[in-house]
């Protein structure tokens, strides 16, 4: 078992390190570089290190992994509580050790590189489909000027294009200009959502957890991979009740007294994954 428990404060250039054995003696703190941090926990012997499950610390779990250091990550909501008095890094750090000590603590699965890889498509999608809202809507707006109310969704392009050309429609040649340019990027747009679609549906095709999760009624190519790229490992949940709280699907409670008091899900868990069971995209 490992002596001594390192909490690592992450940012961008500098890392707080707060080290204490397992009983809570303080060892050293320090203030480390990128470059400095990697070369000190190179030199140190085996530890179990905590961080918080924020940007690069899964990338940092498997370095540290490869170092022969023990790595948990926590969500920054539970260490949130044992800061002391003002917040600060080295502050921060000690806080990440002490909840890490307490006995009922939950940890974050670390990611795999492959999983963060297919993560990023899928978001690099969502933000594309996003941009393409956008600009449908200013199209929108711009014909709406000219007494032209067209309804929202994708599905309405067609018509869009076609009131556009349309000469007897009162617009000004510049304004049909600009619409032309907007169908333009929106048809940009959509051949990159479709090719970015296309290559989630291969990845999941060549994915033995993905194919499996295919054969669950309304579970489609999109929604398998998106359990496997952002969730952890089914033996995470002790039934499927818990992986539905850990998406958020589950009732927001206001109990007290003995007296249960449920309101609206919650939506307080992993949205990416949710909003593709509820086919909202």
């Amino acid at each position: 078992m490992k002596d001594t428990m390192i909490g690592v404060d992450l940012a961008k250039n500098v890392f707080q390190l707060h080290a204490a054995s397992i009983a809570g003696h303080v060892k050293f703190r320090k203030k480390l570089s990128q470059g400095q941090f990697f070369r000190f926990m190179s030199e140190q012997a085996p530890a179990l290190v905590v961080m918080e499950a924020c940007g690069s610390a899964h990338y940092w779990t498997r370095e540290l992994v490869k170092l022969g250091h023990e790595v948990k990550l926590i969500a920054p909501q539970y260490v949130r509580p044992f800061v002391k008095r003002q917040k600060n890094d080295a502050a921060d750090a000690e806080a990440i050790v002490i909840a890490a000590r307490q006995p009922e603590m939950r940890f974050v699965p670390p990611k795999t590189a492959d999983q963060q890889a297919r993560a990023v498509l899928f978001r690099a999608r969502e933000r594309t489909v996003r941009q393409r809202t956008e600009l449908v809507n200013a199209l929108r707006a711009v014909l709406f000027e000219y007494g032209q109310v067209i309804p929202l969704g994708i599905g309405h392009v067609k018509r869009i294009e076609a009131i556009v050309e349309d000469a007897e429609i009162d617009m000004p040649e510049l304004v049909r200009e600009e619409c032309r340019d907007l169908l333009a990027q929106i048809g940009e747009k959509t051949a990159r959502i479709d090719g970015k679609a296309k290559k989630l549906a291969e990845l999941s095709r060549q994915s033995d957890v993905a194919r499996r999760l295919q054969t669950m009624p309304g579970v489609g190519p999109l929604i398998a991979l998106a359990v496997e790229a952002f969730a952890p490992a089914t033996e995470n949940f002790r039934s499927g009740r818990d992986f539905a709280a850990w998406l958020g699907l589950v009732p927001r409670q206001f109990s007290s007294g003995g007296k249960e008091r449920l309101g609206r899900v919650s939506k307080a868990g992993q949205a990416d994954i949710r909003r593709r069971y509820c086919h909202i995209d």
